[in-house]
């Protein structure tokens, strides 16, 4: 909570605004996985604007040294995952499926597996989606409108500009299996990209 209260001043500083909608998609009973795309560190910002208490997230082990903001997501508890050893994180995320219950918490996961500032999704990686099956919980896709029109690495272009951010709907996977996994996954992508699209002013 100290580092939520912290970083959504920033918008502040970055002339950023956030119009939120449909957080009470988040109150559901028990645990769940959260699903977001991901463009920029710019979504940290978006993140503390709706991050649940009960709440962390997944992310990959190389952001552990990344200086403050290393620090800064280690503190809030984000569990590492070591992407290039299967088995280390096989088991890691099966770990994560039982304290999701033991605890009671949910987990934010970004399918995409890594920052991507086109304006539209990368492929979802299947990991979140295997986890939401096995512990039999819910998924909550989250969108982020683009940045594109304010924000481009490339070009170097920065402005002040307006993020809007969609809680859709819990996707129930009571009863799925392993066979399941796929469709998840693409029913999943299709309803974020469509979001995606509406949200960012563009066709789908």
């Amino acid at each position: 909570r100290i580092i939520r209260t912290v970083v959504k001043t920033f918008k502040y500083f970055f002339g950023l605004r956030f119009e939120v909608k449909g957080l009470e998609n988040f109150k559901v009973e028990g645990p769940a996985i959260i699903v977001s795309n991901h463009q920029s560190i710019l979504d940290m910002m978006g993140l503390m604007e709706v991050l649940p208490d009960d709440c962390v997230q997944v992310g990959k082990k190389e952001l552990m040294y990344a200086g403050s903001v290393g620090l800064i997501i280690y503190l809030g508890g984000v569990i590492f995952i070591n992407r290039k050893s299967t088995t280390s994180a096989k088991m890691v995320m099966a770990e994560v499926a039982k304290s999701m219950t033991t605890d009671n918490v949910k987990v934010w996961v970004y399918p995409e597996g890594t920052r991507n500032c086109t304006g539209d999704l990368l492929p979802f990686k299947k990991g979140a989606f295997h986890l939401a099956v096995q512990a039999q919980v819910p998924v909550i896709p989250v969108v982020y409108s683009s940045f594109t029109t304010f924000y481009n690495p490339k070009t170097k272009l920065f402005t002040s500009g307006k993020i809007k951010v969609e809680v859709l709907p819990p996707i129930e996977t009571k009863g799925l299996t392993s066979d399941d996994v796929s469709e998840l996954t693409d029913k999943c992508f299709c309803t974020m990209r469509e979001t995606l699209f509406r949200l960012s002013g563009r066709p789908s």
